[in-house]
């Protein structure tokens, strides 16, 4: 076993998680809190602190202007996010997350924690894996490999029983990214035969289509409504959507100017609401496994993975489609990390891991802009030519030869693309190489271009000229939502500067963030008591005693199970 810590890291759209594989296998690491689950949302404290995790996600409600959550979806663009007078990039909220998540595999370990295995999106492209690994450097981490989402999940699934021959479709559908593997497990081999998914798609977006519905009811649209409002609003219809995993039908109320109005959605309505959502569904189903030339008899198990399966309108149409009930006997919101964690152990060459082997594809097919003939002397550019085929096993390494239009031209631009469809416009352009050719009119002007894609999803690009067989290599520079060298150096002194609240404080920041919400949510007697008993917490910080701080957030904790427990609907 090496002494190299290396540890799993799922990072979330709705909430994080880091595992460690040790003797006995992947274990999940708790926070802070003792909770094995971070929320990803970030934001500002009252003392201009920054919070992570919980602490700033019960802050949503209350100061939206301050806090925000679901930035994964903006990793590998331009967005930014403002937080009172200053704005984040995706990745420097990414980075404070993951941050975080080291800080508690350090304190779990004992020991310092430098590199780790990030899972991300089947379907992210190389623009978001690339912001992913920023968002790792801003953290202090090396990533050591990008792990695809349902890769880590079947990576978990397959530890149970190594000897059996089996294939597996896992069905990946987390807040904000819908991903779909079929993988292969046999004498300690676990091979990715296809993946396929839609990186716009998550349980997020089935709670925004129930936020709408409950506007509809309301008389109010969300999009009119102040931020902490629809804030609100948002919230009622998450806890509705998740009433609806359990129960026929859910209930609840929303204030509106000081008026408590009820709301209702049953299970036929709400799949009513989400059908375009659940269509979606199934064009990356059908395409993984036509992709894989298999039918779906030919599947053994069918793995659900991501908090959001648990929706009945979800688990009903998978049911449907391959008329058997999915698998989900390891946590949906843990799997991806204890399979993360497997990665980790594989890198780290763990003893326990040493008779597995993993191989994983390319979700996307790679290739460059090409003009084809229309007529003499007539050409249209603007069509895509594969070089590297969706699904290829990798690393890969693809190499083609191409010649300019002309036989005067002094050099070839060469468009790199991501995407399935035979038109560039249509994919997605993740850089550029412009190719010097030779000035004498009679040399060999053709290009030998080559593709290589890592097990991490990073493409290089390299092109030769014959004449002069001096290769370049890709450098790309201006795509959207990459940064660059002095950009990346620029952020990290920025990061490095924010007041982070240590980790023993964390715990205080999200009890007292509890007591806020406990006293907006309270009328009364119950409202005076807690705001006194914030008081009296807010009293017993500035002691500085731990002991005293740990004997008082005990209690709270007692008292805040009592209230937060009631079930109002």
């Amino acid at each position: 076993m090496s002494d190299k810590a290396i540890i799993g890291i799922d990072l979330g759209t709705t909430n994080s998680l880091v595992a460690v594989f040790e003797a006995d296998g992947p274990t999940l690491v708790p926070n802070a809190l003792g909770e094995v689950m971070t929320p990803s949302a970030v934001g500002y404290g009252d003392d201009g602190a920054v919070l992570v995790g919980r602490a700033a996600r019960d802050r949503l409600l209350t100061h939206p202007d301050l806090t925000t959550a679901r930035f994964k979806r903006y990793m590998g663009t331009n967005h930014e996010v403002k937080l009172g007078k200053k704005s984040f990039r995706p990745e420097e909220l990414s980075a404070l997350v993951l941050r975080s998540l080291r800080a508690d595999a350090e304190a779990h370990l004992g020991r310092k924690v430098e590199e780790a295995v990030i899972s991300v999106p089947a379907y992210f492209n190389d623009i978001q894996r690339k912001a992913t690994i920023t968002a790792a450097e801003f953290a202090g981490l090396k990533v050591n490999r990008l792990v695809n989402e349902p890769t880590a999940a079947a990576l978990a699934y397959g530890l149970q029983d190594k000897e059996a021959e089996s294939t597996f479709l896992v069905v990946d559908l987390g807040g904000g990214t819908f991903d779909v593997s079929i993988l292969e497990m046999f004498s300690g081999v676990m091979e990715v035969r296809a993946s396929a998914g839609d990186a716009f798609l998550g349980g997020e977006d089935f709670t925004d289509a129930l936020a709408t519905e409950l506007g509809r009811q309301l008389g109010i649209q969300p999009k009119d409504v102040s931020r902490e409002e629809g804030a609100r609003l948002r919230a009622l219809a998450n806890r509705l959507k998740h009433q609806l995993s359990e129960k026929a039908e859910a209930t609840g109320e929303y204030v509106i100017k000081g008026e408590a109005r009820p709301v209702s959605i049953s299970r036929e309505k709400f799949d009513e609401i989400t059908d375009e959502l659940l269509k979606r569904l199934r064009m990356p189903i059908q395409r993984a496994i036509s992709d894989a030339s298999l039918r779906a008899d030919d599947l053994h198990r069918i793995i659900t993975v991501g908090g959001a399966t648990r929706m009945q309108a979800v688990r009903g149409l998978i049911t449907r489609l391959f008329k058997r009930f999915p698998e989900h006997s390891i946590d949906p919101d843990h799997v991806v990390a204890l399979g993360a964690a497997v990665q980790a152990g594989l890198a780290a060459r763990h003893a326990a891991l040493d008779d597995v082997v993993m191989t994983d594809v390319c979700p996307f097919t790679l290739g460059y802009e090409v003009s084809v003939p229309l007529g003499p002397n007539q050409w249209e550019p603007g069509h895509f030519s594969p070089l590297i085929e969706r699904n290829t096993v990798v690393p890969a390494s693809r190499a083609n030869e191409i010649s300019p239009l002309e036989q005067h031209q002094r050099e070839i631009n060469l468009m790199i693309y991501q995407g399935e469809s035979p038109f560039v416009r249509d994919n997605v352009r993740i850089g550029q190489l412009r190719v010097p050719l030779p000035a004498d009119l009679k040399a060999d002007k053709t290009v030998e271009v080559r593709y290589t894609y890592d097990t991490s999803g990073i493409l290089e690009v390299e092109a030769t000229p014959v004449a002069t067989k001096k290769t370049l290599r890709l450098v790309i520079e201006g795509t959207p939502g990459t940064m660059t060298r002095a950009e990346i150096d620029k952020r990290l002194k920025e990061l490095a500067a924010l007041k982070i609240h240590p980790r023993d404080e964390q715990e205080n920041a999200a009890i007292i963030a509890r007591l806020r919400a406990a006293y907006e949510n309270s009328l009364g007697e119950l409202r005076q008591q807690i705001g006194h008993i914030l008081a009296q917490f807010e009293a017993v910080l500035h002691t500085h005693d731990k002991r005293q701080i740990q004997d008082a957030r005990a209690q709270i904790e007692e008292i805040l199970s009592r209230v937060e427990g009631e079930d109002v609907f």
